[in-house]
C-alpha cells in the first residue's frame, strides 16, 4: 500500500465543480450547497445533469452516460481546482467503467470530495490516477448545509489541511495497539461489492482501514465483513478504523460483530471516528500516510491532506 499523490488545496476564488454520479439530488439541497460553497470565497457551479432523474429507474440522478459525462468533462476541464459529489444514494458503480482514465490522469491532479456510494470513485482514483482523495460531506448532504462541525472541518482540509491533521475518537479500542499505514476505505457494502472489479484494489494490505456504513442489520454487516475476510481482502491490514453505523440496529448489538469480525486480525481497531453518516462527520483523506493509535483514540496523518 503506498501513498498516493496530494492534490494542491484549495484557495478562494477556486473553481469547483458539483456533479451527481449516484442517486438524484433535490434541488434545494443543492442551492444551499452552492451557497455555502459561495460563502467560502470559492467559485461553484452545478454540472449540466445534476438534477436530472432517469427516465425509467428513479433512483439514479440521470442517465449512466450523463452521469459520467458531467464528472469527466468537470475533471479535463483546466479551470476547475475540485470536483464535488452532490450526495450518495447508488449508481457510482454503473457509470465508473464509462470514465476515461487516461484523458482524466492527463487533466493532473484536483481535490475530489464525495461519500457512501463514492466509495467506488474513491477506489478508481487511487487506482487508476494515484491519488489522495477526500471522503467526506457532499455538496447537497444534509451535514453539509446544516452542520456546522461538519461544515467547518471541511473547510479547514480544504483550505488549512495542517489544522486537520488528527482525528480523535469518541468510542475506546475495540482491539488495542498502534500500526502504521496508508489509509484506505469507506462504505463496507460498496467496497465488498467492488472486489474482483475493474479500478478496484484487490486487499488491504498494508493499509488503514477506515470502514462505515449505513442502513445494514448487524447480520449483513456480519456478512459482508465475512466475505471480505473468506476472500482474503484483509489479509495484511494494519489497523482499522470505524465511523458511523447510522441505522444498522442498537449499537451495543453491532459493537459484537465488530470485534468477532475484526478482533481476530491481530492489529489494532479504534472505534466511533466520527466520519461517515453521521451528524457532524469529519473529512478523511485516503492516500495518505498516518498512524493509528488505538488505545489513544487517535488517527495522525503523516502530512497534510492536500498540498
Amino acid at each position: 500500500m503506498k501513498r498516493l499523490l496530494r492534490p494542491p488545496r484549495l484557495a478562494p476564488g477556486a473553481r469547483v465543480a458539483i456533479v451527481a454520479p449516484s442517486g438524484p439530488v433535490l434541488e434545494e439541497r443543492l442551492q444551499a450547497g452552492l451557497d455555502l460553497l459561495r460563502g467560502w470565497d470559492l467559485d461553484p457551479y452545478a454540472a449540466p445533469h445534476v438534477l436530472d432523474r432517469h427516465g425509467e429507474v428513479d433512483y439514479l440522478a440521470g442517465t449512466d452516460a450523463d452521469r459520467a459525462a458531467d464528472l469527466q468533462r468537470a475533471w479535463c476541464d483546466p479551470s476547475v481546482d475540485a470536483v464535488i459529489c452532490a450526495r450518495g444514494g447508488y449508481g457510482a458503480q454503473r457509470m465508473v467503467d464509462l470514465l476515461d482514465w487516461e484523458a482524466m490522469r492527463a487533466a493532473g491532479p484536483k481535490v475530489f470530495l464525495g461519500f457512501s456510494d463514492s466509495t467506488t470513485l474513491h477506489e478508481a482514483f487511487a487506482v487508476r490516477l494515484g491519488l489522495v482523495t477526500l471522503y467526506g460531506p457532499v455538496a447537497a448532504g444534509v451535514d453539509f448545509v446544516k452542520n456546522a462541525r461538519a461544515q467547518e472541518h471541511l473547510r479547514a482540509t480544504l483550505f488549512a489541511p495542517e489544522t486537520v491533521r488528527t482525528l480523535a475518537s469518541a468510542g475506546t479500542a475495540l482491539a488495542p495497539g498502534r500500526a502504521r499505514g496508508v489509509t484506505l476505505g469507506g462504505c463496507l457494502a460498496l467496497l465488498a461489492t467492488g472486489y474482483g472489479t475493474p479500478h478496484t484494489r484487490s486487499g488491504a494490505r498494508g493499509g488503514l482501514l477506515l470502514l462505515e456504513d449505513v442502513g445494514e442489520r448487524p447480520y449483513a454487516v456480519d456478512r459482508t465483513l465475512t466475505q471480505l475476510l473468506r476472500t482474503g481482502w484483509l489479509d495484511g491490514v494494519a489497523g482499522i478504523a470505524l465511523g458511523s453505523w447510522a441505522q444498522c440496529g442498537p449499537y451495543e448489538e453491532l459493537r459484537p460483530v465488530l470485534a468477532d469480525r475484526l478482533g481476530g486480525l491481530g492489529v489494532p481497531v479504534v472505534e466511533e471516528l466520527g466520519f461517515g453518516h453521521c451528524d457532524g462527520a469529519v473529512t478523511v483523506p485516503f492516500g495518505v500516510a498516518a498512524e493509528l493509535d488505538a488505545d489513544a483514540g487517535t488517527l495522525t496523518l503523516d502530512t497534510p491532506a492536500l498540498s
